[in-house]
């Protein structure tokens, strides 16, 4: 684990080095159209979808004037391209408009469960990375014997088992059976706890979920460094190294991880949908609150300022990831030269 932390940090260094400033530039650029097709089709998605927000927020039996109303005062009276118009033009300043639901900025009621969602996700991805990678290397180590063999069933169940199952089988055995976990919530319901004690407690209910959510993503670092490790050691880079009498640790961290990491930190761009869609999921069941139980309420109200909003903030999310995936290339491929 501390060899991983290191050689991890290492090549983070640089990557640093390895990007300059006009690529970046270059990157952030292509991320706007990308947002402004983002902001289009889940507009259009959201048109496109049964149901009138009208009537679920004033009832199917109401008054005609009131509707009327209702539509005015949202501006859904207005055609849909310039209901499209005003929105874009709106969320180019920052703004998501007025939640039809609570009469607040929609914005600001996403910014305050972003910081729930980022630390369940942040946390799942790391624990992904620091069980999912040692696993492979485990495994691929020594292919098709007792610890390749243990791996393999490990994240063959964690992969075929959904995220709502694993989550409530992990609440009924290590929660309410076990009692070692708590069962919903971010901190402990009435407590007034306050520095250190408040960290502690937050960290206590954010384990349980953080697990669930990682284990997935375990499962498929996992069997990428396994079979990636595997296919490494057999190249003629890694016998030379053999041959010249290195230490095989030495073999496995200079010669042939860093050609297996290429590939990891590649799916783990590709996969931060998934873990965003998963935590959405494991949110619901552990009454974390985030994104996720904003999105569930929005969804059944019809909020179209607050789903419209979750869209793009979760969709920006993935172009990020996308990005910096890209940034880490010139880290672990020495090829890769970005001008």
């Amino acid at each position: 684990m501390r060899r991983l932390c290191q050689f991890l940090a290492l090549r983070s260094r640089r990557a640093l080095r390895a990007v300059n400033s006009r690529y970046v530039a270059a990157r952030l650029l292509q991320m706007v159209p990308s947002c402004a097709v983002v902001v289009v089709v889940a507009f259009l998605l959201i048109q496109l979808a049964p149901g009138d927000p009208v009537f679920a927020l004033a009832g199917e039996h109401g008054d005609p004037a009131y509707y009327a109303f209702m539509r005015e005062r949202f501006g859904l009276d207005q055609s849909i391209p310039r209901q499209l118009a005003t929105y874009a033009a709106r969320v180019a300043t920052g703004d998501f408009g007025v939640s039809y639901v609570q009469g607040r900025d929609a914005g600001a009621m996403i910014a305050e469960r972003v910081p729930a969602t980022l630390l369940l996700t942040t946390t799942a991805l790391l624990l992904s990375v620091l069980i999912g990678i040692p696993l492979g290397i485990l495994a691929g180590q020594r292919p098709h014997g007792a610890a390749d063999l243990a791996v393999n069933s490990l994240t063959v169940a964690f992969q075929s088992t959904p995220a709502f199952l694993l989550a409530h089988l992990a609440i009924l055995s290590f929660a309410l059976e076990l009692r070692l976990f708590p069962v919903q919530g971010m901190t402990t319901a009435g407590s007034v706890a306050f520095g250190l004690r408040h960290v502690v407690d937050v960290l206590y209910h954010l384990a349980l979920p953080a697990l669930v959510l990682a284990s997935q993503e375990v499962a498929v670092l996992a069997r990428l460094t396994r079979s990636g490790l595997v296919d490494e050691l057999e190249r003629d880079h890694v016998r030379t190294a053999r041959a010249k009498g290195l230490m095989e640790r030495v073999v496995l961290w200079r010669h042939a991880m860093p050609r297996v990491l290429l590939s990891l930190v590649t799916v783990m761009g590709a996969r931060v949908g998934h873990l965003l869609a998963g935590a959405a999921v494991v949110e619901i069941v552990f009454g974390w609150p985030g994104l996720g139980r904003l999105m569930l309420t929005a969804l059944e109200t019809r909020d179209t300022p607050v789903l419209l909003g979750l869209f793009f903030v979760v969709s920006l999310a993935v172009v990020l990831a996308n990005f910096l995936t890209d940034l880490l290339y010139a880290a672990l491929d020495p090829r890769v030269q970005y001008r």
